[in-house]
């Protein structure tokens, strides 16, 4: 299996230090409210709660261990190349995966870029911006305008994301006309989940679902955090 090595700083690199308890970021913990974020394994609370300033990023690497689609779910993703391939095109098992997550000061979110292996040829690379915003508080911006509204859960030993209406914004994010996609296009259910494994990793999970086409999508990657977690990318 494709495994990615940890890369650990050099002695002399200055990296900066973590962020203070009393400067956590705690928008994650807004939405959820008091009850649900303690509700939390405190490992995913750490994680949601880091403080990135400019030119921070948190670097997680791990490798796919679940990937399956039904024929409705390949034909969406080839799609959803249209609008910048936010979903697997691939089923590879074993391969190497990196998230990168850094903040979008201008729209006051979070990027998140998706790095995802393949047995063969290029690794296919996913963008999406979340931001704090629209009716559930949370949106995600997939590209050309097309977002999903998100809804937040936790339990004992995860963070849930669940989308809540599919839409598509039209000129400026906002000042500009917003559409909701009607049930019948969207293409159903999706929850996305960060499930803490107890042992400092953590399990993505994407699970699509359709009333009447079933599991599109599901996919599965195990991640640990790297180990100098707050990376500078502009020196």
């Amino acid at each position: 299996m494709n495994r990615i090595a940890e890369a650990r700083p050099a002695p002399d690199q200055d990296l900066p230090p973590p962020a203070p308890a009393d400067l956590r970021d705690l928008r994650f913990r807004a939405l959820l409210g008091e009850a649900g974020w303690n509700r939390l394994p405190q490992a995913v609370r750490d994680r949601f709660s880091k403080r990135l300033g400019p030119g921070m990023a948190v670097t997680y690497v791990g490798e796919i261990t679940e990937s399956r689609r039904n024929g409705a779910g390949r034909v969406l993703a080839q799609l959803c190349r249209l609008i910048g391939a936010p979903l697997p095109l691939h089923d590879d098992l074993g391969v190497a995966a990196v998230v990168t997550v850094t903040e979008d000061g201008p729209a006051g979110g979070q990027f998140w870029t998706r790095m995802y292996n393949r047995a063969h040829g290029f690794p296919q690379v996913i963008h999406s911006s979340k931001r704090f915003a629209g009716p559930t508080g949370l949106e995600e911006y997939l590209g050309w305008g097309f977002g999903i509204a998100l809804a937040v859960s936790a339990d004992e030993t995860a963070l849930h994301f669940h989308s809540h209406g599919y839409f598509l914004a039209l000129g400026p994010a906002r000042l500009g006309l917003r559409l909701r996609l009607p049930a019948w296009l969207a293409p159903g259910a999706l929850t996305i989940s960060h499930v803490d494994q107890g042992d400092g990793g953590f399990a993505f999970v994407l699970d699509l679902r359709h009333p009447l086409l079933g599991q599109m999508l599901r996919q599965v990657g195990m991640f640990r955090e790297r180990p100098a977690y707050l990376q500078e990318t502009r020196r």
